[in-house]
């Protein structure tokens, strides 16, 4: 039971750690184009990342990424360990690439961290983790950002011909409006994808609590069987993290990628927007670091491929494709080290 305990804890303050880390990707460009404030623009998001639970909850009727993620791992080989350790790697990498500023994925640290300790656990044996859901999501590190690219590139191309013939000047203000309505669709989309990781992670404790543990009375059969404390508990969580910003990100999100303007960051946040709600409909959890940086170059390969420092999004990408293993590798280190005490 305390281990238990410990565990939804530990998921709460990743969901936190979450928010702030991910604060970047739904105010970077409202804060780097100055239509709001910092601390302004944070709380914009933090209200929108809330209102996804009300979405999710009473308009989508459901929380098919939380059902996703608890999948990860075949369920008689989740333990609470387990899912303890991988929620310690999954912290420590958040934490390591918010300090160097690097917009990594916390989704997938937090699928590879849980993977990882499974196999490790099971000495090694990757018959422990469903592939096709392992492969389904890691597919998405390249398809949602190339998806928020397309779709950023078709609107800037539909959005720049529709208004050719404004005064720029009144264009820009127009612009200026919009992109509160698209930071809070992202931040909307944010709140649905992310919150619902953490949810996974826990129904998978309970998970583990109902097959392992039945004495406790307090596990469940799958992810459609969850408490209502937990997807309210974790969509506060991450919107209280999103109001403690991230603005080692934000300037990377904001400035060093391309440079943004109020007609650019309509566009990024509202095909990053898309390309999330298309993945909620999947029930498919992607990072929404790897959608808006997507979005961003696309964004800024209409105006000319010159535009997007191309070195950073190569250290970006490189920055993905190592999340998922490097957070397995350490989650089974962590495992090594504290499992067998927690048994």
């Amino acid at each position: 039971m305390t281990l238990l305990i410990v565990i939804v804890v530990l998921a709460l303050i990743f969901d936190f750690i979450n928010g702030f880390h991910d604060a970047a990707n739904s105010i970077a460009t409202i804060v780097s184009t100055k239509v709001l404030k910092p601390f302004q623009a944070v709380l914009w998001a933090a209200t929108f990342n809330f209102v996804a639970f009300f979405i999710a909850k009473y308009i989508i009727g459901g929380f098919g990424i939380a059902d996703t993620v608890s999948k990860t791992v075949i369920p008689e080989f989740i333990t609470l360990p387990i899912i303890f350790a991988g929620l310690i790697a999954a912290i420590i990498w958040n934490l390591v690439t918010w300090w160097l500023g690097i917009p990594s994925s916390s989704s997938h640290t937090l699928i590879g961290g849980f993977a990882g300790a499974a196999i490790a656990a099971n000495m090694g044996n990757f018959a422990v983790v469903k592939a096709s859901v392992i492969l389904k999501i890691a597919s998405f590190i390249i398809l949602a950002p190339f998806i928020g690219m397309v779709v950023a590139m078709f609107l800037t191309i539909i959005l720049t011909w529709s208004v050719k013939k404004a005064n720029p000047h009144k264009a820009d203000s127009w612009f200026k409006h919009f992109q509160l309505v698209s930071s809070a669709l992202f931040s909307i989309g944010h709140g649905l994808n992310d919150s619902q990781k953490v949810m996974g992670i826990i129904a998978a404790a309970l998970i583990a609590t109902h097959i392992h543990h039945p004495e406790i009375g307090y596990g469940i059969e799958s992810a459609n069987d969850l408490p209502n404390w937990v997807a309210f508990s974790c969509f506060t969580a991450i919107s209280l993290g999103t109001m403690s910003g991230g603005w080692k990100i934000v300037k990377t999100m904001g400035t060093r990628i391309t440079k943004v303007t109020p007609f650019e960051g309509v566009v990024a946040e509202t095909a990053g927007a898309l390309t999330l709600y298309l993945t909620e409909f999947l029930k498919i959890p992607v990072s929404t670091t790897h959608t808006i940086t997507g979005a961003i170059i696309g964004v800024g390969s209409v105006k000319r491929l010159s535009a997007v420092r191309w070195g950073v999004t190569q250290k970006l990408l490189i920055a993905w494709i190592l999340t998922i293993p490097v957070s397995a590798v350490i989650a089974a280190i962590v495992y090594w080290v504290l499992g067998h005490h927690l048994i």
